[in-house]
């Protein structure tokens, strides 16, 4: 199973890319807060690996609700994109994310990167921290879909 990991923002998306658990791609989709450059990138980028599904960071309410309210659009947009692709769509919440790379909750940003660096065997943590976000996600989603492959 190919999967496509996205950590959604307003100006800069993060993507991961695994396919049966290892490590294809990452990066970052720069938008400058418009929505159909981050639509037709996450296009591309589908187009590009024929993922069977998109997990996506839930959005967590922060206390900036201006940001919160933009990275709510690009949420939107985003699972819109893989709607009209017919991928199979699964969200995660931060926590989620968290136990299932580190098995720790309330892990920190720098413990999740580690994970992230060695679970895929990479050589450096991913950078920027975005793509990081977004290479967890999808590891969530491999383990996730695994057990539920297991229970079957």
């Amino acid at each position: 199973m190919k999967i496509l990991g996205i950590d959604p923002g307003s100006s800069l998306t993060g993507f991961g890319i695994l396919e049966d658990g290892k490590f294809v791609e990452y990066g970052c989709i720069r938008t400058e807060n418009k929505l159909t450059s981050l639509f037709y990138q996450t296009k591309e980028i589908i187009e590009k690996h024929k993922p069977n599904a998109m997990a996506i960071e839930k959005l967590f309410f922060s206390q900036n609700t201006k940001t919160a309210l933009r990275v709510g659009e690009a949420r939107g947009v985003l699972l819109l994109c893989a709607a009209f692709a017919e991928l199979t769509i699964a969200e995660y919440t931060p926590l989620e994310v968290k136990m299932a790379v580190t098995g720790y909750g309330k892990a920190d940003k720098q413990q999740v990167q580690q994970m992230v660096k060695s679970l895929l065997g990479l050589k450096e943590i991913p950078k920027p921290d975005d793509a990081a976000d977004a290479l967890a996600v999808a590891i969530c989603h491999e383990n996730s879909y695994r057990i539920k492959e297991m229970i079957k």
